[in-house]
């Protein structure tokens, strides 16, 4: 149905509420429903519902008792495509996430485990130093989920003599560990490393994190966090933007997504949707994990998508630095092309001065669309379908 609004062309200050009915989003039964929208949206509004199937019922000004809307004729405009209403996934029908484990150990109580492995996911040439590194779970109850951080108190004792304080790190393994054992996690770690005073200053949990040699024991917390949590859902779509070691969430799902190990793990979460990686490094050589992400791509074309934004290799449209906003801001109508589907997530993890750069991004391209990002996005947080993760 297409639904005029040549007679609602009046002040763009007024506000309007439409009763649809016929909407249905996953998990939800089909209802009468209700929308304000001032009329600066109306256009919009009013072709999602046509995208969706929806039927309107009536329109109505704040101030006016119910009309109801007139049937259209075939000359109607067809109005500009636009985001569709925030709601909840299937991931939100009861039961979701209802094993969702937090605080299973505290910092005066933390579980000590066993560092299994420590290597480098660099390639030679790279900028910094990033490792790779797996503690062994199996002699307590620690255990985690996918998008979770545990939390690690590194020895020894500050400049006050005072025993150090935890570092959260987000988890890059699956809750199955790397090995498929259910007994591991692993973390991506950077050294952190700055100039102060003409000194190079080394950051302390990170540099104890990438000397530690197997068999060394640590102090685990956690896990927590419930911000990252993957969508149950396996027909979801999962837009990722990673910088760095923010790749660590996002290892994680596209593990449970396309590892074979893990779909014969997991014959309950075969995904189905669209995953779509941006990721952000300053160089080739420090792309991470890249021989599996590759796998991936030859093995499911159809459902797994790698943009990368190379910084230091790459230009973007003005001569400058290829960074992640770019990219995004490179895709933006087909970003939010996906966003129009309720079954759509964006996860965001990194430096935390990668959120402006983003956010100017995506308002350019809702924009576009004829859309106020600083308006969907808290709408998209409210459903559990925008995920930030920045340090």
């Amino acid at each position: 149905m297409r639904t005029s609004t040549a007679a609602l062309r009046q002040s763009d200050a007024r506000m309007f509420t439409l009763v649809v009915e016929g909407l249905q989003g996953p998990g939800e039964r089909a209802a009468e429903r209700r929308f304000m929208v001032p009329l600066s949206r109306m256009q919009a509004t009013l072709r999602l519902i046509n995208q969706q199937g929806g039927r309107l019922i009536s329109v109505t000004q704040s101030d006016q008792a119910p009309t109801p809307s007139p049937d259209p004729g075939p000359s109607d405009p067809v109005a500009p495509p636009a985001i569709a209403p925030v709601t909840t996934t299937a991931a939100k029908e009861p039961g979701k996430h209802e094993a969702v484990p937090v605080n299973l150990y505290k910092p005066k109580d933390p579980y000590v485990g066993t560092v299994l492995g420590n290597y480098s996911l660099l390639a030679e040439g790279a900028i910094g130093r990033v490792n790779h590194i797996t503690f062994d779970l199996s002699e307590g109850k620690l255990h985690y989920v996918e998008g979770q951080s545990i939390g690690i108190i590194p020895d020894g004792t500050d400049t006050n003599g005072k025993p150090h304080k935890l570092r959260l790190y987000s988890i890059a393994s699956t809750r199955h560990g790397d090995n498929l054992e259910d007994k591991t996690v692993s973390l991506c770690v950077r050294q952190l490393q700055y100039e102060k005073d003409g000194e190079t200053i080394s950051g302390v949990c990170s540099t104890f994190l990438c000397d530690i040699e197997p068999g060394a024991k640590v102090r685990i917390t956690g896990p927590v966090g419930k911000e990252m949590l993957l969508p149950p859902d396996e027909d979801a779509n999962v837009i990722m933007l990673a910088t760095g070691t923010g790749i660590a969430p996002m290892r994680a799902y596209l593990r449970r997504m396309f590892d074979p190990g893990e779909r014969e793990k997991n014959p309950h979460y075969q995904f189905k949707g669209k995953a779509w990686l941006i990721m952000g490094v300053p160089t080739t050589a420090n792309l991470l994990y890249e021989d599996d992400f590759q796998s991936y791509l030859s093995h499911f074309p159809d459902n797994f998508r790698y943009t990368k934004a190379i910084s230091r290799e790459q230009q973007n449209p003005s001569g400058g630095r290829m960074y992640i906003q770019d990219r995004v801001a490179e895709h933006g109508e087909e970003i939010f092309n996906m966003i129009e589907d309720p079954k759509t997530h964006v996860y965001m993890c990194g430096l935390r001065g990668m959120e402006p750069g983003i956010d100017e991004a995506m308002t350019k391209a809702a924009e576009a669309k004829g859309l106020t990002w600083s308006e969907l996005r808290p709408q998209l947080k409210k459903a559990e379908r925008w995920h930030v993760e920045t340090y």
